[in-house]
């Protein structure tokens, strides 16, 4: 019994590679754009599971441009919370 033949979908290429991008040339645009067409993906997926696949490329993209938003925020508020301390302290020695 011959089975169709899925396509891989577009979404989920893109997402993985945006994702990679984001770590390298893009970091936050790069990573947005994984995360949205890494989430259209996944719903265009379960959405014609005969005739799609690349679910894991896309879950892929998607933790790649999770991680990335999350750790740049982590560093952001980490930036903010050392200088801010630091100003505090200076502050405080006049």
């Amino acid at each position: 019994m011959n089975q169709p033949l899925r396509q891989t979908s577009a979404l989920a290429v893109v997402s993985l590679v945006m994702g990679i991008v984001g770590w390298t040339v893009l970091p936050f645009i790069g990573s947005l754009v994984a995360i949205i067409t890494g989430h259209m993906a996944r719903a265009d997926i379960r959405r014609q599971p005969q005739a799609l696949e690349g679910d894991g490329l896309a879950l892929a993209g998607l933790i790649l441009g999770w991680v990335a938003v999350i750790g740049s925020l982590l560093v952001v508020a980490g930036f903010l919370l050392f200088f801010g301390g630091l100003a505090l302290f200076a502050a405080s020695q006049s």
